[in-house]
């Protein structure tokens, strides 16, 4: 019966005797609880091939991951019910909490974890645990002025053709080596690239401009681990795509190390591009005009750094940055010759 049930339910397969596999890949599949309940020894003494199993097997995984595949594209073209599901499962929210979770925020975590409530409930959860302790909202730009002095991050003064923030990224020029304030600094200006995010957009692009780096001036593995669990963990969904421009043979081997604790969707989103290779060039037109692009990223305007005017902006973002959170009682205080806002207890 058994038999009939198979030559029914699977494509026509060659059969073999059961003593006879004949790849690692048989072998393998040999050890499967499946495969052991399909691959019986009939009284003919002969039973299913494993490679045509094999093939069977695969086939329906296909059919699943299509299947997938459609019921993610549906809940990104329809996310209200997952989004209400979600929110049901957080419970009530209340102060900064209830400012960050919009269903905005919510879909995208919901993206990041392939829709499934339970997991971007997880990861929601432990990126408020996060806020609450860290408390990106409340950074100023006096507390990691010193980080910036160089302009080895900064928000750009234009955005891509899809209207992205831009931050454009030298770390040739550290001028630090603690890893907290240099994380601080970074945290401190993705949360002001997202608050001044153009109305409809949810995403920022990163510019790396690698003049000048070298193995003394990079950062550390912890540095770069610790960068990456914050941005792929709670800012998800929030990096367009990030453009390595061209990067010394040098940092190939940073590269290999790093790599392995990005994320697939992250590892996507990172694009080595070269001022020679008709592609690169390809890629970065299609993303920014060449007139406001900098030289340094093979455009045509030019790039110039001055602290003294960023942290001017960077304090008018403040006031409105605390205003947004509710935080607006604030007070001036004098830090290298600027009037800088500072939250009152």
């Amino acid at each position: 019966m058994l038999e009939a049930f198979l030559s029914l339910t699977l494509p026509p397969i060659v059969r073999c005797p059961l003593k006879y596999y004949h790849s690692d890949r048989d072998h393998c599949l040999l050890q499967s609880p499946i495969v052991r309940f399909f691959a019986v020894d009939f009284q003919d003494q002969s039973c299913l091939s494993l490679s045509s199993l094999f093939i069977t097997m695969s086939m329906f995984r296909r059919r699943g991951s299509q299947r997938q595949q459609q019921e993610q594209e549906h809940h990104e073209l329809h996310p209200e019910s997952k989004i209400n599901e979600l929110k049901a499962a957080l419970g009530p929210l209340s102060g900064c909490s209830l400012l960050y979770c919009t269903d905005a925020c919510l879909k995208r975590y919901l993206e990041a974890r392939n829709w499934n409530v339970e997991k971007a409930k997880k990861m929601l959860e432990e990126t408020l645990a996060w806020r609450s302790t860290y408390k990106p909202e409340e950074i100023r730009w006096n507390e990691i002025a010193k980080e910036g002095e160089t302009g080895k991050v900064f928000k750009a003064n234009f955005h891509d053709r899809f209207g992205r923030t831009v931050l454009i990224m030298r770390p040739g020029r550290q001028n630090t080596t603690s890893m907290d304030n240099q994380i601080k600094h970074l945290v401190y200006l993705i949360e002001n690239a997202i608050l001044y995010l153009p109305e409809g957009q949810e995403e920022m692009v990163w510019l790396i401009d690698f003049t000048g780096w070298s193995l003394r001036t990079n950062v550390s593995i912890k540095t770069a681990r610790e960068t990456i669990n914050i941005l792929q963990n709670h800012y998800p969904q929030r990096l367009a795509v990030a453009f390595l421009y061209s990067p010394p043979r040098l940092f190939e081997a940073f590269w290999k190390v790093v790599k392995y604790f990005l994320d697939p969707k992250t590892f996507h989103k990172v694009k080595f591009v070269y001022l020679k290779n008709k592609e690169s060039v390809a890629l970065m037109e299609s993303c920014f005009d060449v007139d406001n692009l900098p030289t340094e990223f093979g455009g045509k305007a030019t790039m110039k750094y001055d602290h003294e005017e960023f942290s001017r902006l960077m304090i008018q973002d403040d006031v409105k940055t605390a205003k947004f959170w509710g935080l607006d009682k604030i007070t001036l205080v004098e830090t290298n010759g600027h009037a800088t806002p500072a939250l009152v207890a």
